[in-house]
């Protein structure tokens, strides 16, 4: 199986780089494992959105997008529970 490439959205890097530096290890070492699995257990899509899937890392949330023919991965949020579907 092929890789995925990930790729962040400007606003996704910079909510990660406003998290507490333990937190955002866990969350990176999360992003980095969709590589190999874009859909590991526990993740889900998003209903009402064509292609969207949400990953849980703790009290945090990452919203991505797959595309299965590009290979490439689009983390668009990184947010708290409490604000991510705000």
């Amino acid at each position: 199986m092929a890789a995925y490439e990930i790729l962040f959205a400007r606003t996704a890097r910079k909510e990660l780089e406003d998290i507490e530096v333990r937190f955002a290890v866990q969350i990176l070492k999360k992003i980095e494992g969709l590589s190999l699995n874009p859909r590991p257990t526990g993740s889900k899509k998003l209903k009402g959105e064509k292609n969207l899937w949400r990953l849980r890392v703790g009290n945090y949330r990452v919203i991505y997008s797959i595309s299965d023919s590009d290979k490439l991965i689009d983390v668009s949020v990184i947010r708290h529970r409490k604000d991510v579907y705000k």
